[in-house]
């Protein structure tokens, strides 16, 4: 069953997506197609679609990443112990498809909570403002200023 499933998401996924959501890879900083990108909308899981990150919540922290604030719903994503790489960070990970999207930083703006979720492009689908209704988002639309 399992081997299913990766074989599907295998096809559903380009190898970078792959990669990254399934085996924990990580995109080279300031090639993602999310990093220098402002326009208004909801950012979801490219695995299973799941709301993430606002644009409203989305800033420019010069670390080669999309970076944001917060997630749009607190319970939205799951944050574990990362020791790779020999140092310590806090991954975070999609609630539903268990997506690896990145990681958790303290050194974000301090007005806004201090935290800096550092995620990769790969990891997400950008849903237009516009296209929120038709795609199934409307509930997320007062999330997105």
């Amino acid at each position: 069953m399992e081997e299913m499933k990766q074989e599907e998401l295998r096809k559903k996924l380009s190898p970078m997506e792959y990669a990254v959501t399934q085996e924990n890879a990580t995109e080279r900083a300031f090639t993602g197609k999310y990093d220098d990108f402002y326009q208004k909308g909801l950012y979801v899981d490219v695995v299973s679609g799941e709301p993430l990150f606002s644009s409203s919540d989305k800033y420019d922290a010069g670390c080669g990443w999309p970076a944001f604030s917060q997630p749009v719903e607190k319970r939205g994503v799951n944050e574990k112990a990362d020791f790779s790489h020999g140092m310590h960070r806090v991954e975070v990970r999609s609630q539903e498809a268990d997506s690896h999207l990145g990681h958790v930083f303290p050194d974000g703006p301090q007005e806004k909570g201090g935290l800096r979720y550092c995620i990769n492009s790969a990891a997400l689908r950008f849903v237009p403002f516009e296209e929120m209704d038709d795609q199934g988002y409307s509930d997320y639309k007062k999330d997105v200023q």
